[in-house]
């Protein structure tokens, strides 16, 4: 059984959570964000809080996730997320340009990259910042945007989260 699915999440002001025919959908002063919830898993919106509970003990695996994911959303239409990526390089920079982000990150070719729906962009120097109200999105996002150059642990060149540190390798020795 599932610790985390027992606890309640609770209800800030400013934000409604309503559930009809196992789809939550959750609304805030940042936007609105839905979800499909399994038949297994219960939902009730009950004094400020939302409760989940199980039907069938073999989905208790559920019960969890559904909690953790109803959480996330809460935080997103309250708070929102972002994540910061570096480019670091000589000569790598990043632009934008009607609705995509172009890296020139040392190939032959610019990678133009379409913004998604939702995402809010931000270029400050060789730093991008991206933000909105879905926590999956905006990982998803800072994911594919990373693996267009990863960085390499000789000189630290590539595209790096913003709070990753790189472990540094030695090179060749002369002598």
């Amino acid at each position: 059984m599932s610790r985390i699915g027992k606890q309640p999440v609770l209800i800030p002001e400013g934000v409604t959570v309503t559930i009809d025919n196992n789809v939550i959908t959750v609304k805030g002063k940042l936007g609105e964000l839905t979800r499909e919830i399994k038949q297994d898993v219960q939902v009730e919106v009950k004094d400020g809080q939302v409760v989940f509970s199980i039907t069938n003990p073999l989905n208790s695996k559920y019960w969890g996730l559904y909690r953790s994911l109803t959480e996330g959303m809460i935080a997103g239409v309250t708070k929102g997320f972002t994540r910061t990526l570096e480019v670091i390089g000589t000569g790598y920079k990043i632009s934008e340009k009607k609705g995509y982000l172009i890296f020139y990150v040392g190939h032959s070719h610019d990678i133009w990259y379409e913004i998604p729906q939702g995402i809010k962009v931000e270029i400050k120097g060789n730093k991008v910042t991206l933000g909105g109200i879905d926590k999956q999105k905006v990982n998803q996002s800072a994911a594919v945007i990373r693996t267009f150059r990863k960085p390499e642990p000789y000189k630290g060149k590539g595209i790096k989260y913003s709070d990753e540190v790189i472990k540094r390798k030695a090179g060749k020795t002369a002598g």
